[in-house]
């Protein structure tokens, strides 16, 4: 089975960055993607705006703590993830983009053609010693959680 997602937008905050008690670094990142929807009938296009909530794990969250800001424009690779919570008898619901690789496009303002293959970060696909899996959030309201 796959469950990949591919995403290149724009970053709407800084990222928010906090490391675990175990030492552990992890970052949320909102991205905006846009598309273009034109209307035959009216012939009219609109512009339609999803945002994404992207968890980036370790070395991600360390180069996103470092180079990523508001407005950055990124390519992401990773897996959906969804949470569920209940507060006051409600189920909730959140579903995120857990990132493998993430490379940094430039800025949103940046209209000139780049001069050299910006840099590619990603996961090590394999770890020459035993170590624990990313942590899982609790399943809790996205608000409580410590980011």
């Amino acid at each position: 089975m796959i469950n990949k997602v591919i995403l290149v937008g724009n970053v709407g905050v800084d990222p928010e960055v906090r490391t675990l008690e175990t030492g552990v670094k992890v970052a949320r990142v909102r991205l905006a993607t846009s598309e273009r929807i034109f209307n035959r009938q009216t012939n009219e296009t609109t512009e339609h705006t999803e945002w994404h909530t992207v968890t980036l794990w370790r070395g991600l969250a360390d180069v996103a703590d470092k180079y990523v800001r508001r407005g950055s424009q990124l390519y992401i690779e990773g897996s959906l993830r969804t949470r569920e919570w209940e507060r006051d008898g409600v189920k909730h619901y959140a579903t995120e983009i857990v990132a493998d690789e993430m490379k940094l496009l430039g800025r949103r303002q940046d209209n000139a053609p780049q001069q050299a293959q910006q840099p590619s970060y990603q996961q090590p696909s394999y770890q020459p010693q035993p170590q624990p899996q990313a942590p899982v959030l609790p399943a809790e309201d996205p608000d409580d959680l410590p980011f």
